[in-house]
């Protein structure tokens, strides 16, 4: 259990190095099922749009071709993707220990409030603490059994759910998800400083949206703009792991529940990033 703050006259000097002040003061949430779990990584933005379930599974695909067991907890619960990305349908059901989570083709298992909606196209109108609390049982519920890499696709901005991911999970470090808009300072810059607050790493950022490559000649053309990608990770000093184009491919996979079938070249630079399994 963290040590509490014994302080009584607290100000910025005396709390340098504080339990409380660095986040350790919430403990985490424990498996009820007996999950073991080596990593978990969590997938972030300081915005919308910017294709956070794209890499979360784009990554699982990576480590899961390589033969680590990998999971996908779906954390966006009111704009949750990642099933029907996959191609998985129904609800997830559960026995005496607790939820089980769906299996992909390929392997992985996921969890997502779809999953336990009558219908998929039922919207989820919850407040924040509702939103965490099924965040909370995402991790001590379901039966995720081993797995070497938990990915943890995380809602936009920095509110209650994010702040429960971080604050109730053992969350190893988080890759940020950007695109190439003049916007991409201060999105990068509010994820990053999330992070930072809550002592969590950064392992890099991945830019989505790069480019389009011409069909005919194979020119790369921005058609977001050019990319401040460079500028940001050098002041941050933060690896790019990966560029990504506007990829038909890539979207048709994902819209007919193929995503299985996709390995995502542009990101192969993570895999070197990510931490290992000790």
């Amino acid at each position: 259990m963290a040590k509490e703050c014994s302080n009584t006259s607290c100000d910025k000097s005396s709390c340098e190095g504080c339990p409380s002040r660095e986040g350790q003061g919430i403990p985490k949430e424990v498996s009820k099922t007996g999950a073991r779990i080596g990593r978990v990584i969590g997938i972030i933005s300081g915005k919308g749009g910017v294709g956070k379930s794209f890499v979360t599974a784009s990554l699982a695909n990576m480590y899961q071709e390589k033969g680590f067991r990998v999971g996908i907890l779906d954390a966006d619960i009111t704009g949750p993707s990642i099933p029907r990305m996959y191609g998985i349908t129904g609800q997830a059901v559960g026995n005496d220990n607790g939820i089980l989570p769906r299996v992909t083709k390929n392997g992985i298992e996921i969890m997502s409030v779809n999953l336990l909606l009558p219908d998929e196209d039922e919207p989820v109108v919850w407040r924040g603490p509702v939103l965490s609390g099924v965040v909370k049982q995402f991790w001590t519920d379901v039966c995720w059994g081993d797995l070497d890499y938990l990915f943890v696709d995380m809602p936009p901005g920095t509110g209650d759910v994010p702040l429960t991911v971080f604050q109730s999970l053992p969350v190893d470090g988080v890759v940020i998800v950007t695109t190439p808009q003049d916007l991409v300072s201060m999105i990068v810059t509010k994820a990053y400083k999330m992070a930072e607050m809550m002592g969590v790493p950064v392992y890099g950022i991945i830019e989505n949206y790069s480019f389009i490559k011409c069909p005919d000649c194979g020119k790369e053309i921005p058609v977001f703009g050019q990319s401040h990608l460079a500028a940001i990770a050098e002041t941050l000093r933060l690896p790019v792991l990966g560029r990504m184009p506007v990829d038909p491919e890539f979207a048709e996979k994902a819209d007919t529940g193929s995503f299985h079938e996709i390995r995502n070249q542009y990101i192969e630079a993570a895999e070197g990033m990510l931490p290992g399994i000790i």
